[in-house]
């Protein structure tokens, strides 16, 4: 997954601690209409295991979390969702 190429929207939340990154995720999969796609770029830590957690809580699904870099799985993740 690199870029937004496969999602309708992309954010960056990798500057934002918790509970940041979920408000700002949250915020931004609410102004999606069902079915469309947000690609989320996040650090590893509490963002990588609370925003995906959180969305599904919420009704969305994931379609995909992965390391942007395989070889790097410590570094950023990019977070696919699909709205509910």
């Amino acid at each position: 997954m690199s870029g937004s190429s496969t999602a309708d929207y992309f954010i960056d939340i990798t500057a934002l601690v918790c509970p940041m990154t979920f408000v700002r995720t949250k915020l931004a999969v609410e102004r999606l209409s069902p079915g469309q796609t947000l690609e989320v770029r996040l650090s590893p830590g509490e963002p990588l295991v609370n925003v995906p957690r959180a969305l599904v809580e919420q009704g969305h699904a994931v379609l995909a979390l992965a390391p942007e870099r395989p070889d790097a799985p410590e570094g950023p993740h990019r977070l696919l969702v699909r709205a509910g």
